[in-house]
């Protein structure tokens, strides 16, 4: 699952992906309807990446969070942010035993359910399996061209030609106006 280049903007509902950058502002494309929209540097911008939840002992990163959430849904949806409060938390806490439920709040919970909904639509939920298992076949393929190209015997280098050094015609005859001179 990569979250890289996911943003949220406070103020604006939905999740954003960043598709340009100017000097002044950010090019955002939402991934609920597809609309591009400017971001500016005034704006609240948090990256999916940077984003971690409070538990007892060390804060767990939103991508952990959301790739147990995923193995537990088999990469299907999972609950409504509009359950009651009382169903999502129980269902963080099954994904996530130990998080401080004094430090996480209620609108986080929801938050955490609603983006895990909008990535899942969007088909960004992908469990990290499936692209080691792509990622040996990458590797047999990268290690098969490199042994073929050692199997190669490198060309013999031919020994640079020598330039001719031309000397310049005038010396030459002034040499001979010389000559002639003294005779």
């Amino acid at each position: 699952m990569d979250l890289s280049g996911i943003i949220s903007i406070s103020g604006k509902p939905g999740l954003f992906k960043v598709v340009a950058q100017s000097k002044n502002n950010i090019i955002v494309e939402s991934l609920i309807d597809n609309k591009r929209i400017p971001a500016y540097s005034t704006d609240r911008i948090s990256a999916l990446e940077d984003i971690s939840i409070y538990t007892y002992e060390e804060d767990v990163p939103l991508k952990e969070v959301y790739t147990s959430l995923a193995t537990k849904e088999n990469c299907g949806e999972g609950p409504s942010h509009k359950e009651s409060l009382n169903k999502l938390s129980a269902y963080l806490e099954e994904i996530l035993p130990d998080y401080d439920q004094d430090r996480v709040y209620p609108s986080d919970i929801k938050k955490l359910f609603q983006w895990y909904n909008i990535l899942q639509k969007a088909g960004l939920i992908k469990l990290e399996e499936e692209k080691k298992e792509e990622e040996p076949k990458e590797e047999a393929k990268k290690k098969k061209a490199t042994e073929k190209a050692a199997d190669k015997k490198p060309a013999a280098k031919k020994p640079a030609a020598k330039k001719e050094t031309t000397k310049k015609a005038a010396p030459k005859k002034a040499a001979k106006k010389e000559d002639k001179e003294k005779k």
